[in-house]
């Protein structure tokens, strides 16, 4: 038995002692953070989220404020049952639906942007009113969000992408800078509970009503940490009509909550302050797994990033003179900068084709080149553990959900893959400026079913986001297992 299943018979147990009841499904939920592992599951026509961590002070921390906002009916799941070993607690299932899906799919409508409405309403309650007997002391981390934590979202963007630029710029005042914001920021006379990391990812919408997770790393601060977190998130790219008014609703929202109206003028100066620390910690982590640990997503997301910059500096203040900080930052977004970070794009003169396929070493083999100049890339994926040796997935292929959960829990596929497109770029780019017309790759592995499957269909995914280039894809087992189907149907037929 592997770790996964014995998890999830311990899950299994742990629901009976609850309900008395067998469970009929349990579904993986793939990780959002931590070591954490979620799971649904489904029992009596009903559905439920287990999570299982064996960090038990973070365990008691969500705990603890789960039930502190849940008496007071705040949106967020109910802890349902916990175990002695506080290692596996059920929640309410809240949905599956995220606002960041929700807005992906549908766009900037007024369902839409009713929900965000909605979320900043609910944020300001759970703020205010659940800051109301909240023990701080179970905090995860520290308690505050204070000076010291505003200064190293400042350093953690100062060591991992600043710094990789090479910029001339005088270290000393810089650090006083930091110092100077940092102090600035915390000299609010709004501070209530923090979530810390309120993106629209942790919104969860069920019957368009928004519900709030991953809440655990919430500690006392401003108000408008969390109001900068959720309208200036990157890959949520809100338009600007949006922010404002938001901004301005949510203002409204919490002045009925607090004893004193709100000074708008100093609230959204070191509001404006809390956007920048957002914006530069997000450049830090892009920094960080991109240009030091070369995950080509987050590389592809640092132009977005510098660009959000940009426009930032360009046409927001936030109250406090900083010279050599405000200095550099205009530096770091000259177009000079941000095109260094910029794949070249294909356009719809350029001629190249990226033609990818899945295979099987042992039924066809390698797929011939049949361009002019014959090439490309072999990868073997047959060092990645084989989800066809378990029982539940022998007849689903790369392209089905419990497939791409394995692959990507379970197994080095995120690091092999991540190597590959290190490699693959390089061709793609060269490729483009050349004019070339064509370009393999190929992904061969046991039965061309699963592995092979799943890697060529997350490279021609990777490749048309990253570059916009033509793809050709082809599962070359798959189509031919397609075939024979038609062909025995057809006989059957007759």
């Amino acid at each position: 038995m592997n770790i996964m299943d014995d998890i999830k018979t311990q899950i299994s147990e742990v629901f009976y002692t609850y309900t008395q009841a067998k469970p009929a499904q349990i579904e993986n939920i793939p990780q959002s953070g931590g070591n954490r592992r979620y799971f649904r599951i489904h029992a009596n026509g009903k559905s439920y989220i287990a999570t299982y961590n064996l960090n038990i002070k973070e365990n008691n921390t969500f705990i603890y404020f789960s039930k502190h906002f849940a008496h007071l009916k705040l949106p967020v799941p109910k802890v349902l049952h916990i175990t002695d070993a506080k290692t596996i607690y059920i929640q309410e299932d809240v949905g599956y639906n995220s606002l960041l899906n929700i807005l992906e799919e549908k766009g900037y409508t007024d369902e839409v942007y009713k929900l965000f409405q909605q979320s900043l309403k609910q944020l300001a309650h759970m703020q205010i009113t659940g800051d109301k007997g909240l023990d701080y002391n179970a905090c995860l981390t520290a308690k505050e969000f204070g000076k010291q934590a505003i200064l190293s979202d400042l350093l953690y963007f100062k060591y991992y992408f600043l710094d990789t630029l090479k910029l001339p710029y005088d270290k000393q005042v810089m650090l006083d800078d930091f110092d100077a914001l940092s102090t600035y920021l915390t000299r609010t006379a709004y501070k209530h509970f923090m979530f810390r990391d309120f993106q629209s990812r942790n919104i969860l919408v069920k019957n368009s009503t928004v519900h709030f997770i991953d809440f655990q790393g919430g500690m006392k601060g401003a108000l408008q940490y969390d109001v900068a977190s959720l309208l200036w998130q990157a890959k949520a790219g809100l338009k600007e009509e949006w922010k404002n008014n938001l901004l301005h609703y949510y203002i409204n929202e919490a002045n009925q909550l607090l004893p004193q109206p709100i000074d708008e003028t100093t609230f959204i100066s070191q509001y404006n302050g809390y956007v920048l620390i957002r914006l530069l910690q997000v450049l830090g982590a892009y920094g960080f797994r991109g240009l030091f640990e070369r995950r080509a997503h987050f590389l592809i997301s640092i132009p977005l990033a510098l660009r959000n910059l940009k426009w930032f500096i360009e046409n927001k203040r936030i109250g406090i003179n900083l010279p050599e900080f405000e200095r550099i930052l205009h530096a770091i977004v000259q177009d000079d900068i941000i095109t260094q970070f910029e794949p070249l794009r294909a356009n719809e003169h350029t001629p190249l084709v990226v033609k990818i396929n899945s295979f099987s070493y042992l039924k066809n083999g390698i797929p011939k080149d049949e361009s002019k100049n014959g090439g490309g890339f072999v990868f073997d994926c047959r060092g990645i553990l084989n989800p066809g040796r378990f029982e539940e997935y022998k007849t689903l292929t790369g392209k089905e959900k419990p497939v791409i959960d394995f692959l990507e829990e379970k197994t080095k596929m995120p690091s092999f893959l991540n190597n590959v497109y290190n490699m693959v770029d390089i061709a793609v780019e060269n490729y483009i400026e050349r004019n070339f017309d064509s370009l393999m790759i190929n992904f061969g592995c046991t039965g061309g079913q699963h592995r092979s499957v799943y890697a060529a269909e997350q490279t021609a995914r990777h490749l048309k986001n990253k570059f916009g280039v033509k793809i050709e894809l082809k599962h070359i087992e798959q189509e031919a297992s397609v075939q024979k189907k038609d062909h025995k149907n057809q006989k059957l037929h007759f």
